[in-house]
Formats: structure tokens, C-alpha cells, sequence
């Protein structure tokens, strides 16, 4: 006999700052010819309702999509669809399930079970669908939690029990500790199974190292998502990711009188990204740095190696990076 199908609803959460992507919304970066929001989407599919937190501006318009109270602007949403936004913005993702959850009563949610997912892992339809197989073979009203191939659990790739989240969420509100508040003490009393999910199926996007990792190139999120304004002499520059990271590059090499180098930019960012997925996301910029280093000595093999060299080498990009910013309304560094 075959087991009766899950019935649950989606909370999908799109708030954050994407600080480390440059401002750039993680939800409107492109991999496959669909935007990460829209793939997080087709994740969620079979939800009996499903609810976006967070800013779905970035997206093309699409006039048929449901809309909460106090939400932004929806956009490019399937019908019925709901938005909402944790107040403040930016709360914090245990802030935006409190609002999600309120969003989805407010229209007729309440399911047994939601379905919690970040919109920046671009491959989790895959670790969906292992944790709704475990929910239903389960049958004990315990949620599961994806867990990867190498023992780390993602809390917003879950299948969490409704009751006992909603309780949870009262009881941080009532201790006025949503805000900003740790997504793990919002979830450390919900009894949860870990389910092991297929491999890279919750790998995230933070950085353009990630992006990359992934197969996510920069610049790669549609034309009119991908636009950075920047006020130059008193008038307007867009310019886009990749026009952006060329620029950067061009400063660089200026700077070490290096103007002859050619840099494969996105070969960079992909070894960042392995770097940060093997070992943990700092050694990103460590293991670009180091690898840039030992590819000078072997192109001149006649310098020394020590400390003086490295440390002026990042005192320049230290300085070169400050200017950047100061000068970025005035033009170019090194104009």
C-alpha cells in the first residue's frame, strides 16, 4: 500500500543582505536559465502553500502573485504565491520564519509540516525530496533535517513539525530574542531527524567563490537584475558584475605594474570556491593569495621568498582596496 503523500507548507527565505556578494541579491543570480529564488521554488513544489520572505524586487514582474500586508513589490511569483518581510528587515532569518509563519496562517496555511528552505542552495530540490521521503516513512510527526555527506547539518533545509516550530517562535518572541536572533536556539528543542542528503545538494551561495563552485559565473544573473549604480560626477554608472570584477583586476595589475598579466578571473574565483567548500570559507582568500604567490616565485624564480615581500604585496591591496571605495564616485582608482 502506498504511504499517503506529505502535505506541507513552504517558507522560503530571501532576506539577507548578500553582503559578501557585493549587495548583489542572491535570490536573482541566474544558474541554468532560472534565477536561485525560481529554483527554490521548483524545490517547494507540491507545497499546499508556500510563502517568500524577503525581497523579491529583483525580479521580473509577474502581476498575478498573491501579496501579504506590508510586503514589498511582488515579482515574477507563480499565482498564489505569498510574500511577506521579518520586521525589521534584515532580522535575521529565525525573524523571517516567525514572519513566514504568520504570513502562511494568515492565508489558510497551518499543514502538519513546513518545509524551511534558504533560497541560495541552487541544488535542493534533490535534498527535498530525501526529506520528504523520510518525513512520510517516518510517520511519527518528526520533522527531518538535511544533513550533508560529511556530517554538517543546514537548519534552513528542513522539514520542520508546524506546532512545534510556531511554539518556538512564540517563546524567542516572548523572550524578545527573534531579532537577530540564533537560528539554532529557535530550533534546538524541535525533535528532528538528520537525514543524510545527496552530495552538494545543500552547498550555498555567500561568496562569488561559491557562485563559481557551483557553476554560477559572475555577472551571470539576468541584465536587469545586474546592476550596480554608482554615482560619478554627478551623473549615474551602471555597471555590471563582470564589468565590475575587470575593473578591479585591470587596478590591481596597474598597481604591481603587472599590466601585461592576464588574469582568467573566473578561475580564480572557482579555486576560492573550492577552497571555501573543502576546507572552510576563510581559506578562500588565503589559498588564492598563497597560489598567486607561489605563481610569481615560479615565474621569476630569482626573488626571495619572505615575509617582506608578502606583507608588502597585501599592504598594497589593503590601501589599493581603500581607495577604491573613496574614489568610486570620482572614477577609476588610478585615473
Amino acid at each position: 500500500m502506498q504511504a499517503a503523500p506529505l502535505i506541507f507548507d513552504a517558507l522560503i527565505l530571501a532576506g539577507g543582505r548578500s553582503s559578501r556578494l557585493g549587495g548583489v541579491p542572491k535570490q536573482s543570480l541566474v544558474l541554468g536559465g532560472k534565477t536561485l529564488l525560481e529554483r527554490t521554488l521548483d524545490a517547494a513544489a507540491g507545497a499546499r502553500r508556500t510563502v517568500v520572505v524577503g525581497d523579491v524586487g529583483s525580479l521580473r514582474d509577474h502581476p498575478s502573485s498573491a501579496s501579504t500586508a506590508g510586503a514589498p513589490p511582488t515579482h515574477s511569483l507563480p499565482p498564489g504565491v505569498l510574500t511577506c518581510r521579518e520586521e525589521p528587515a534584515f532580522a535575521g532569518p529565525a525573524a523571517g520564519i516567525s514572519a513566514g509563519l504568520a504570513a502562511l496562517a494568515e492565508h489558510g496555511g497551518g499543514a502538519p509540516f513546513t518545509l524551511v528552505l534558504a533560497c541560495d542552495m541552487p541544488l535542493a530540490s534533490e535534498a527535498v525530496a530525501v526529506l520528504r521521503d523520510a518525513v512520510v516513512a517516518a510517520a511519527d510527526g518528526r520533522g527531518a533535517m538535511a544533513c550533508s555527506t560529511d556530517g554538517r547539518e543546514q537548519q534552513l533545509a528542513a522539514i520542520y513539525n508546524t506546532s512545534e516550530l510556531k511554539q518556538s517562535c512564540e517563546e524567542l518572541a516572548g523572550r524578545n530574542a527573534l531579532v537577530n536572533g540564533s537560528v539554532r536556539a529557535l530550533l534546538a528543542n524541535l525533535d528532528v531527524q538528520l537525514v543524510t542528503v545527496p552530495a552538494g545538494s545543500t552547498a550555498d551561495v555567500d561568496t562569488w567563490g561559491d557562485a563559481a563552485a557551483l557553476g554560477i559565473a559572475a555577472g551571470s544573473q539576468r541584465e536587469d537584475q545586474d546592476q550596480s549604480v554608482r554615482s560619478q560626477r554627478g551623473r549615474q554608472v551602471v555597471k555590471s558584475q563582470d564589468e565590475t570584477l575587470e575593473e578591479w583586476c585591470r587596478a590591481l595589475l596597474q598597481a604591481y605594474k603587472l599590466e601585461d598579466v592576464q588574469v582568467d578571473v573566473n578561475a580564480v574565483l572557482a579555486l576560492a570556491g573550492v577552497a571555501a567548500h573543502a576546507v572552510v570559507r576563510p581559506a578562500a582568500p588565503l589559498t588564492t593569495f598563497i597560489a598567486g604567490f607561489a605563481a610569481g616565485l615560479a615565474a621569476a624564480p630569482g626573488r626571495e621568498m619572505d615575509s617582506a615581500s608578502m606583507d608588502a604585496a597585501m599592504a598594497v591591496a589593503r590601501s589599493l582596496a581603500a581607495d577604491y571605495d573613496n574614489e568610486a564616485a570620482a572614477g577609476t582608482p588610478g585615473e
